[in-house]
């Protein structure tokens, strides 16, 4: 999310902000899977977050990844902030995550061998200088001081801007995790449906990928902190979207939401430019204060779309963003989870069905919930392990229905992936509870220890 979009030329008329979005319409055959997963990296020897440069730091990872195994630079000035590779890249989150953003692919059987070619390249590397890799939602130690910021002109104009539109932005940028998927609609109808199924069950993808209890030493009272964090960042850009449940949602209702968005910044010549807080309305008309007299691009729209941090996101498809950081078989199994839900008609349609009468206070109940309780949670009538009961067998049909054989046909469909959810809902316990369990018995209270037992 954090790389310069390309979104292509001038906006002369109004019309072409919907079309953007539109454009993203594909048939079926052409829907494909993009896994987003974020990890911290820190020093083996002492436990600390790496900072950017030196022996022992990002820089040197992403110089090993490119030397050692062919990835393609990407630059900032004189950082290096990222590299590509085959439809891929391997961005820099805020605090230093190193973020996977996957290439769109057909299969959950080829996204889960990205995943491992990724973490093996990168162990190969992290393993020389002393470095290990931790998925988590949120850092378990570190403090906001002991974080450095990337070197990257996004997030120097966030970090300062995060600070007077919520509590919690900068912990968001610096010391949260997530794992996310990217998934295609065919129609503006099929949109529609996938984003309120979407919306409506991300609180349950966050109850099955909790993974967060601990923030600065000690435990923090959630299941998933990266999810209460979310919860106070920034209320334009944050949230369930509760008009997307609204007659007439479409495409140009997302757009007027998101151009009642404040904007970050306007990217020109390598560089960002500050519009922090200014409007895309005033962008629009020629009114920036940032850029007085000059009007977008579509590739400034594409920009402003990755400032929007909702639940779920709507760019030319749609991102699924409730999922806490974690092991890597749940880097697997979030896409089998959403790929299930959606990319099978008879699926999404008992998935809106099942969600299809919850009212918005429902839905806002239900996101609290899991941040707090997981699976034990509790709103009303529904209970929360019983509801991801549910959306597993759902999800399960789905995957069942799209018969996508791997392993040179040894295995049928994508369902196995699903094997590390359903083992949380038959135990009753999410990643979160199982560090509970360690935490409160044979770790007697070291929190260290959850470098050695879950790094990658």
């Amino acid at each position: 999310m954090s790389i310069p979009q390309s979104g292509g030329g001038p906006i002369e008329r109004y019309e072409q902000l919907a079309e953007y979005l539109e454009a993203g319409n594909k048939p079926k055959d052409k829907w494909r899977i993009g896994t987003e997963h974020e990890k911290f990296g820190y020093c083996k020897d002492s436990l600390r977050p790496l900072p950017y440069d030196g022996e022992r730091s990002i820089k040197a990872v992403l110089q090993g990844l490119r030397d050692r195994h062919g990835w393609k630079p990407v630059t900032e000035g004189e950082y290096l902030i990222g590299l590509e590779k085959d439809g891929a890249n391997i961005s820099l989150e805020p605090g230093g995550q190193l973020e996977l953003s996957g290439a769109p692919l057909e299969t959950i059987h080829q996204t889960c061998d990205e995943v491992n070619t990724h973490l093996r390249e990168v162990k190969s590397i992290a393993d020389e200088v002393g470095v290990g890799f931790i998925g988590l939602g949120a850092a378990p130690i570190w403090t906001h001081d002991e974080m450095p910021l990337m070197p990257k002109g996004r997030y120097k104009l966030m970090d300062g801007y995060m600070k007077t539109v919520g509590t919690l932005g900068t912990a968001m940028m610096r010391r949260t995790c997530t794992v996310q998927v990217n998934l295609d609609f065919g129609s503006e109808a099929d949109m529609i449906q996938k984003m309120r199924v979407a919306l409506a069950l991300q609180p349950v993808a966050t109850a099955l990928f909790a993974n967060s209890p601990f923030f600065e030493g000690k435990e923090n009272g959630h299941k998933s902190w990266r999810a209460r964090i979310w919860r106070d960042l920034d209320p334009a850009r944050t949230g369930m979207l509760p008009f997307v449940f609204d007659e007439g949602f479409g495409f140009e209702a997302y757009v007027e939401y998101a151009l009642d968005v404040p904007m970050y910044f306007v990217y020109r010549d390598g560089k960002y430019i500050n519009a922090l807080g200014q409007s895309f309305r005033d962008f629009m008309k020629g009114e920036l204060p940032a850029l007085p007299g000059e009007k977008p691009t579509l590739s400034d729209w594409a920009d402003h779309l990755t400032t929007l941090f909702p639940e779920a996101r709507m760019k030319k498809f749609i991102e699924m963003r409730g999922a806490d950081g974690g092991p890597w078989r749940r880097l697997c199994a979030l896409p089998a989870f959403w790929v299930g839900l959606t990319y099978d008609q008879s699926a999404l349609d008992a998935a809106w069905d099942l969600v299809k009468g919850w009212d918005a206070e429902t839905r806002d109940a239900l996101r609290v919930a899991a941040s707090v309780d997981g699976l034990q949670a509790k709103v009303g009538t529904i209970d929360m392990q019983t509801l991801a009961g549910q959306v597993l067998d759902i999800a399960r049909s789905g995957l069942k229905a799209r018969a996508r054989p791997g392993l040179g046909g040894m295995v049928q469909d994508e369902r196995h992936f699903l094997h590390a959810l359903e083992d949380s809902v038959e135990s009753h316990m999410a990643p979160a509870d199982e560090l509970l369990a360690h935490y409160r018995g044979d770790w007697n209270g070291d929190l260290t220890k959850i470098y050695a037992q879950y790094s990658y």
